[in-house]
Protein backbone atom coordinates (compact mmCIF):
# COMPACT_ATOMS: atom_id res chain seq x y z
CA UNK A 1 0.00 0.00 0.00
CA UNK A 2 1.29 3.47 -0.94
CA UNK A 3 2.20 6.05 1.69
CA UNK A 4 -0.56 8.34 0.42
CA UNK A 5 -3.15 5.61 0.96
CA UNK A 6 -1.85 4.96 4.47
CA UNK A 7 -1.97 8.67 5.22
CA UNK A 8 -5.56 8.95 3.95
CA UNK A 9 -6.69 5.96 6.03
CA UNK A 10 -4.88 7.36 9.09
CA UNK A 11 -6.58 10.74 8.71
CA UNK A 12 -10.02 9.15 8.44
CA UNK A 13 -9.41 6.94 11.50
CA UNK A 14 -8.01 9.88 13.48
CA UNK A 15 -10.99 12.08 12.60
CA UNK A 16 -13.47 9.42 13.70
CA UNK A 17 -11.45 8.65 16.84
CA UNK A 18 -11.31 12.28 17.99
CA UNK A 19 -15.02 12.73 17.25
CA UNK A 20 -15.93 9.63 19.27
CA UNK A 21 -13.64 10.67 22.13
CA UNK A 22 -15.17 14.16 22.41
CA UNK A 23 -18.76 13.08 21.77
CA UNK A 24 -19.87 12.50 25.40
CA UNK A 25 -18.87 16.00 26.49
CA UNK A 26 -20.47 17.92 23.61
CA UNK A 27 -23.84 19.73 23.78
CA UNK A 28 -27.08 18.34 22.38
CA UNK A 29 -26.92 20.62 19.35
CA UNK A 30 -23.83 21.19 17.22
CA UNK A 31 -23.04 24.24 15.04
CA UNK A 32 -23.44 23.22 11.39
CA UNK A 33 -23.70 26.39 9.34
CA UNK A 34 -22.15 29.84 9.38
CA UNK A 35 -23.25 33.01 7.57
CA UNK A 36 -21.04 35.24 5.47
CA UNK A 37 -19.96 37.13 8.61
CA UNK A 38 -18.70 33.93 10.22
CA UNK A 39 -21.55 33.71 12.71
CA UNK A 40 -23.36 30.45 13.47
CA UNK A 41 -26.85 30.44 11.97
CA UNK A 42 -27.65 26.74 11.91
CA UNK A 43 -27.44 23.73 14.23
CA UNK A 44 -27.83 19.96 13.94
CA UNK A 45 -28.72 17.26 16.47
CA UNK A 46 -25.67 15.98 18.33
CA UNK A 47 -25.14 12.69 16.49
CA UNK A 48 -25.28 14.05 12.96
CA UNK A 49 -23.58 17.28 13.97
CA UNK A 50 -20.57 15.29 15.16
CA UNK A 51 -20.44 12.50 12.60
CA UNK A 52 -21.79 13.97 9.33
CA UNK A 53 -18.43 15.37 8.19
CA UNK A 54 -16.44 12.18 8.99
CA UNK A 55 -19.06 10.11 7.14
CA UNK A 56 -18.86 12.47 4.15
CA UNK A 57 -15.07 12.28 4.27
CA UNK A 58 -15.20 8.50 4.20
CA UNK A 59 -17.74 8.46 1.38
CA UNK A 60 -15.98 10.98 -0.86
CA UNK A 61 -12.49 9.50 -0.41
CA UNK A 62 -13.89 6.04 -1.16
CA UNK A 63 -15.64 7.38 -4.27
CA UNK A 64 -12.51 9.16 -5.51
CA UNK A 65 -10.49 5.98 -4.94
CA UNK A 66 -13.05 3.88 -6.83
CA UNK A 67 -13.60 6.18 -9.82
CA UNK A 68 -10.45 5.20 -11.79
CA UNK A 69 -11.53 1.56 -11.75
CA UNK A 70 -14.68 2.24 -13.78
CA UNK A 71 -13.22 4.82 -16.16
CA UNK A 72 -12.88 3.46 -19.74
CA UNK A 73 -9.60 5.37 -19.88
CA UNK A 74 -8.36 4.03 -16.54
CA UNK A 75 -4.94 3.24 -18.02
CA UNK A 76 -4.28 6.99 -18.25
CA UNK A 77 -4.61 7.35 -14.47
CA UNK A 78 -1.33 5.52 -14.04
CA UNK A 79 0.40 8.48 -15.66
CA UNK A 80 -0.74 10.88 -12.93
CA UNK A 81 -1.65 8.46 -10.11
CA UNK A 82 0.69 10.00 -7.54
CA UNK A 83 -0.83 13.45 -8.10
CA UNK A 84 -4.34 12.02 -7.99
CA UNK A 85 -3.61 10.22 -4.70
CA UNK A 86 -2.14 13.46 -3.41
CA UNK A 87 -5.38 15.26 -4.21
CA UNK A 88 -7.40 12.67 -2.27
CA UNK A 89 -5.04 13.20 0.66
CA UNK A 90 -5.44 17.00 0.51
CA UNK A 91 -9.21 16.51 0.25
CA UNK A 92 -9.19 14.31 3.38
CA UNK A 93 -7.14 16.92 5.27
CA UNK A 94 -9.67 19.54 4.14
CA UNK A 95 -12.51 17.53 5.72
CA UNK A 96 -10.50 16.87 8.88
CA UNK A 97 -9.88 20.61 9.31
CA UNK A 98 -13.59 21.37 8.90
CA UNK A 99 -14.42 18.69 11.48
CA UNK A 100 -11.86 20.22 13.81
CA UNK A 101 -13.52 23.60 13.48
CA UNK A 102 -16.96 22.11 14.22
CA UNK A 103 -15.70 20.28 17.29
CA UNK A 104 -13.96 23.40 18.59
CA UNK A 105 -17.11 25.47 18.18
CA UNK A 106 -19.17 22.79 19.92
CA UNK A 107 -16.62 22.77 22.74
CA UNK A 108 -16.94 26.52 23.23
CA UNK A 109 -13.76 27.44 21.37
CA UNK A 110 -14.92 29.31 18.26
CA UNK A 111 -12.59 29.46 15.26
CA UNK A 112 -13.70 31.90 12.58
CA UNK A 113 -14.50 30.08 9.31
CA UNK A 114 -13.72 33.34 7.55
CA UNK A 115 -10.10 32.92 8.61
CA UNK A 116 -9.92 29.16 8.17
CA UNK A 117 -11.66 28.71 4.83
CA UNK A 118 -9.48 31.07 2.76
CA UNK A 119 -6.50 28.95 3.78
CA UNK A 120 -8.23 25.60 3.24
CA UNK A 121 -9.75 26.58 -0.11
CA UNK A 122 -6.52 28.28 -1.16
CA UNK A 123 -4.52 25.10 -0.56
CA UNK A 124 -7.20 23.00 -2.26
CA UNK A 125 -7.23 25.28 -5.32
CA UNK A 126 -3.45 25.33 -5.53
CA UNK A 127 -3.11 21.57 -5.35
CA UNK A 128 -5.93 21.20 -7.85
CA UNK A 129 -3.75 23.27 -10.17
CA UNK A 130 -0.88 20.85 -9.60
CA UNK A 131 -3.17 17.91 -10.37
CA UNK A 132 -4.55 19.50 -13.55
CA UNK A 133 -1.02 20.15 -14.77
CA UNK A 134 -0.47 16.39 -14.93
CA UNK A 135 -3.95 15.02 -15.67
CA UNK A 136 -4.22 12.86 -18.77
CA UNK A 137 -7.50 12.48 -20.74
CA UNK A 138 -10.19 10.59 -18.83
CA UNK A 139 -13.93 10.74 -18.22
CA UNK A 140 -14.09 11.80 -14.56
CA UNK A 141 -11.15 13.95 -13.46
CA UNK A 142 -10.16 17.33 -14.85
CA UNK A 143 -11.72 20.04 -17.01
CA UNK A 144 -14.32 18.03 -18.89
CA UNK A 145 -15.99 20.18 -21.52
CA UNK A 146 -17.29 18.95 -24.89
CA UNK A 147 -14.19 20.44 -26.48
CA UNK A 148 -11.54 18.97 -24.17
CA UNK A 149 -13.18 15.55 -24.40
CA UNK A 150 -13.25 15.76 -28.19
CA UNK A 151 -9.66 16.74 -28.83
CA UNK A 152 -6.54 15.65 -26.94
CA UNK A 153 -4.61 18.78 -27.93
CA UNK A 154 -7.39 20.97 -26.55
CA UNK A 155 -7.40 18.84 -23.40
CA UNK A 156 -3.69 19.41 -22.82
CA UNK A 157 -3.77 23.14 -23.57
CA UNK A 158 -6.85 23.75 -21.43
CA UNK A 159 -5.42 21.81 -18.51
CA UNK A 160 -2.13 23.69 -18.66
CA UNK A 161 -4.00 26.99 -18.64
CA UNK A 162 -6.49 25.78 -16.02
CA UNK A 163 -3.66 24.58 -13.79
CA UNK A 164 -2.13 28.06 -13.79
CA UNK A 165 -5.52 29.67 -13.16
CA UNK A 166 -6.22 27.47 -10.14
CA UNK A 167 -2.76 28.08 -8.69
CA UNK A 168 -3.24 31.84 -8.99
CA UNK A 169 -6.73 31.54 -7.50
CA UNK A 170 -5.30 29.54 -4.61
CA UNK A 171 -2.80 32.28 -3.79
CA UNK A 172 -5.40 35.05 -4.12
CA UNK A 173 -7.71 33.06 -1.81
CA UNK A 174 -5.29 33.69 1.03
CA UNK A 175 -6.15 37.39 0.84
CA UNK A 176 -9.48 36.43 2.37
CA UNK A 177 -7.66 36.36 5.72
CA UNK A 178 -7.19 40.13 5.40
CA UNK A 179 -10.84 40.75 4.50
CA UNK A 180 -12.69 38.11 6.57
CA UNK A 181 -16.13 39.73 6.12
CA UNK A 182 -15.80 39.29 2.35
CA UNK A 183 -13.84 36.03 2.29
CA UNK A 184 -16.77 33.89 1.16
CA UNK A 185 -17.50 36.25 -1.73
CA UNK A 186 -13.86 36.22 -2.78
CA UNK A 187 -13.81 32.42 -2.80
CA UNK A 188 -17.03 32.19 -4.80
CA UNK A 189 -15.85 34.81 -7.30
CA UNK A 190 -12.56 32.98 -7.84
CA UNK A 191 -14.24 29.60 -8.28
CA UNK A 192 -16.77 30.99 -10.75
CA UNK A 193 -14.13 33.00 -12.59
CA UNK A 194 -11.80 30.03 -13.09
CA UNK A 195 -14.71 27.81 -14.16
CA UNK A 196 -15.96 30.27 -16.77
CA UNK A 197 -12.45 31.04 -17.98
CA UNK A 198 -11.51 27.40 -18.56
CA UNK A 199 -14.77 26.64 -20.38
CA UNK A 200 -14.37 29.62 -22.69
CA UNK A 201 -10.68 28.86 -23.23
CA UNK A 202 -11.41 25.24 -24.17
CA UNK A 203 -13.99 26.38 -26.73
CA UNK A 204 -11.57 28.94 -28.16
CA UNK A 205 -8.77 26.38 -28.51
CA UNK A 206 -11.14 23.89 -30.12
CA UNK A 207 -12.15 26.44 -32.73
CA UNK A 208 -8.49 27.08 -33.45
CA UNK A 209 -7.92 23.36 -33.95
CA UNK A 210 -10.86 23.22 -36.36
CA UNK A 211 -9.43 26.11 -38.36
CA UNK A 212 -6.05 24.39 -38.53
CA UNK A 213 -7.74 21.18 -39.68
CA UNK A 214 -9.72 22.96 -42.39
CA UNK A 215 -6.62 24.78 -43.58
CA UNK A 216 -4.55 21.64 -43.81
Amino acid sequence: MKRAHLAIISIIILTFAISILLYPGLPDTIPSHWNASGEVDGYMPKFWGVFLVPVLMLGFTALLTFIPRIDPKRANYEKFQDYYDGFILVFAIFFMAIQGMILLWASGLPVSPNLLFPVLIGVLFYYLGILLDHTEPNWFVGIRTPWTLSNETVWKKTHKRGALAFKIAGVICLLGILIPDYAVYLILALALGVAVYTVVYSYYEYQKELEVGLGA
